[in-house]
């Protein structure tokens, strides 16, 4: 099995706290090389991982001992430096929203396909197999038939000075954490889902949405109701109603890897709770790149999808102004 060497651009927290761990103990996957436009940065986190330290971003996408590179730097900057690496030949993880533009999204796509580079959006939840169990259930008619879907995810006020306060680097509460309810109703309602209204608050001195809620349906009806923020106390969950029943999932989007899930079934019979396995969704991700990149297997096409939504949600969203 050909090792796979992978490349950082930037020192960002996810890097540093998530997925560098997560690569440094996969088998086949080695962090190779960090780069920082700050010299010592790189080298003080390079050294964690007995990699090289590289200056700048270019330099690293220039070197012929990385196979691909992770993405972590900010929303507005993963378009052009996810496209620099492609045309380097270089596979692609790229923190999400993948890009601010669903047109630079399928180029992109359209890019690494043509290349036969693997390109993978960060949004690690989908590959916690929870999900797959409830997506089981659903399918084996535990609740019936489906009627509706609802998802929140939401976090803690953040610092004055954090990056997703700032519209030039593509911050504000759609792109950071919007992406998880739009993502969750795609992963189980489908393609097609038609935006119907939404709306987006702008927090009080901020320049950037803080809040968000969309509803939308699926061509044939069934409805999903989303719910996002970035100054909320902490709420990860979805819920899927059907004709006989509703599926809870709690702790949804970013479980710890020891959390083993409750998946809670109400039906006019009773409430049941299923208890399942903890799965470690940062690793599963890896994992899922690695395959990827071994495979040189196309783009998923969800991405797309997801990015036309995200374009629609806002083009389409009252404003509020707080």
């Amino acid at each position: 099995m050909k090792t796979i060497r992978i490349g950082i651009l930037g020192c960002a927290d996810i890097a540093r706290r998530r997925m560098m761990p997560a690569m440094a103990a996969q088998d086949g996957v080695v962090v190779a090389a960090v780069a920082s436009r700050d010299a010592a940065r790189a080298r003080a986190l390079a050294g964690e991982y007995d990699a090289r330290a590289v200056t700048g971003y270019a330099e690293l996408l220039a070197r012929d001992d990385i196979d691909a590179v992770y993405v972590p730097l900010p929303a507005a900057l993963h378009a052009r430096w996810t496209e620099a690496a492609l045309r380097a030949g270089k596979h692609v993880l790229a923190e999400k929203p993948l890009t601010t533009s669903w047109e630079e999204t399928g180029r992109l796509l359209a890019l690494a396909r043509d290349a036969g580079l693997a390109l993978m959006e960060n949004v690690m939840f989908v590959h916690h197999s929870q999900h797959a169990a409830v997506a089981k259930l659903v399918a084996d008619g535990a609740i019936g038939e489906l009627r509706s879907f609802r998802a929140e995810f939401a976090i803690p006020r953040l610092p004055d000075g954090d990056i997703r306060y700032r519209p030039e680097l593509g911050g504000g509460a759609l792109w950071d954490v919007g992406v998880y309810p739009v993502r969750a109703a795609l992963h189980f309602l489908g393609d097609g889902l038609d935006v119907l209204g939404a709306t987006l608050t702008e927090g009080q001195g901020r320049e950037v949405d803080t809040a968000g809620a969309a509803l939308l349906s699926t061509p044939g009806g069934t409805s999903a109701q989303l719910t996002f923020g970035l100054e909320h106390t902490y709420r990860s969950a979805y819920e899927i109603w059907g004709s006989l029943g509703r599926v809870t999932v709690e702790r949804a989007f970013t479980p710890p890897a020891d959390h083993r899930p409750r998946v809670r079934i109400e039906r006019r019979t009773g409430t049941e709770e299923i208890v399942l396995p903890a799965d470690d969704q940062v690793a599963a991700t890896v994992r899922a790149f690695a395959a990827a990149v071994r495979a040189g297997a196309a783009p998923d096409p969800v991405v797309v999808e997801q990015a036309r939504l995200l374009r629609d949600l806002r083009e389409r969203a009252r404003v509020v102004r707080g």
